[in-house]
């Protein structure tokens, strides 16, 4: 078996795996606010997902390596103090019919360190072509 690059793009990793079910994406959630870390949505639109050269902007030769568009856009706030795994899964329910051609993702913030704990998506797009499920990886 050989790994096929063509249409198999992978985000956080998560997305190696089949896509996760509302079951799963509810224990994710249970687990980030039993954890007290900070969840909070991300979306993009399929063509600003990637960084690529299509989507990015360069600033010239003093700027190497630096790329515009590494970030998503956020879905409200981060939901700070957030307790209730309820309160994200209806907030993702709300960006994912707003954005319906978008991909979302959940990210969790740990406010002690500083940084980006997890993030996973929860939702690819049904039109998305640069992805396969998991048994048309390889040929």
């Amino acid at each position: 078996m050989v790994w096929t690059p063509v249409n198999n793009k992978m985000f956080e990793t998560f997305s190696y795996l089949p896509p996760l079910s509302d079951e799963q994406i509810a224990a994710q959630v249970d687990y980030i606010v039993a954890n007290g870390w900070i969840p909070c949505l991300e979306f993009a639109e399929s063509d600003k997902a990637y960084v690529s050269n299509e989507s990015a902007i360069r600033f010239g030769s003093v700027s190497c390596l630096y790329y515009d568009n590494r970030y998503w856009t956020m879905w409200k706030l981060p939901m700070f103090g957030c307790r209730d795994p309820m309160q994200v899964l209806r907030e993702i329910v709300a960006c994912t019919k707003a954005f319906p051609d978008a991909y979302v993702r959940l990210v969790a913030f740990d406010n002690q360190k500083q940084v980006q704990i997890m993030g996973f998506l929860v939702q690819r797009p049904k039109s998305a072509r640069d992805w396969q499920p998991a048994n048309k990886r390889s040929v």
